[in-house]
């Protein structure tokens, strides 16, 4: 039996996760953007690391079932309340992306929100882009959505230590992010402090890998995928050096 390494980020978000990351229009956007670089939704869909199914129940509305791997029941747990009560078609797995595995090939694979950033090891990062590409039929297309190193370390300038303060659309909420680069070892921890309009906090830490766009270019063409763009959001912007995050886009040779 494959061991499953759960590194305990679901047990710190369990709760308030969706807080963080509502499923709103930025998660529409993203659905139908995945949806049209989609090559034939009747492949089918999988998504690697599907937290609480902010993408997949969503995207299920406009390709049909999406199987979404995690390796934390609790968020799988919320995502199957979730999936119930808007009746979404998606299945949740308990999983590990580096390892999954199963008897489909799918017209879509996707990794997305820095999840892919979260194996700090660049070994692992390329163990989870291969399992992609054997999830991918002739002609399907991986997309991966993660943290862009540049644009982080810019965010910190010449510091090693900063904190921000993110305000939400909800009167009386926000998230503040105390941001702690260790160069050493290419890593990025950052305890996050979420406030209620209530007047209640939560706390919780999340640790990734400072990857960089030609690092997941380069995991992509040592399983044999070739590049189709890079972008820096879901209204497909050109990529900047600048920004938090980027989007890339693959295809496997049909």
């Amino acid at each position: 039996m494959t061991s499953i390494d759960d590194i305990g980020y679901g047990r710190q978000f369990d709760g308030w996760y969706d807080r963080l990351f509502p499923k709103d229009r930025l998660a529409d956007l993203t659905a139908k953007k995945l949806a049209s670089l989609h090559p034939d939704h009747g492949l089918g869909t999988l998504e690697l690391g599907v937290g609480t199914g902010r993408i997949a129940i969503p995207l299920s509305r406009e390709t049909g079932r999406v199987v979404g791997v995690d390796s934390s029941p609790e968020m799988l747990s919320t995502m199957e309340k979730d999936v119930t009560a808007v009746d979404a078609d998606v299945e949740g797995v308990h999983g590990d992306m580096r390892t999954y595995t199963d008897d489909r090939q799918y017209g879509l694979v996707y990794c997305v929100c820095g999840t892919l950033s979260m194996l700090l090891d660049p070994a692992d990062q390329q163990r989870a882009v291969s399992q992609a590409a054997e999830r991918l039929a002739p002609g399907g297309v991986l997309v991966v959505e993660t943290h862009n190193k540049p644009g982080i370390l810019a965010l910190h300038g010449e510091q090693q230590r900063t904190t921000y303060f993110v305000p939400y659309p909800e009167p009386g909420t926000g998230l503040q992010t105390h941001s702690m680069l260790i160069p050493e070892r290419d890593l990025w921890h950052c305890s996050h402090i979420w406030f209620e309009a209530d007047g209640t906090s939560r706390v919780g830490t999340e640790m990734s890998r400072l990857t960089a766009p030609e690092e997941v270019d380069a995991y992509a063409a040592a399983v044999g995928l070739r590049s189709e763009g890079r972008y820096a959001d879901w209204d497909s912007a050109p990529y900047t050096p600048q920004g938090a995050m980027f989007v890339s886009v693959y295809t496997k040779h049909a």
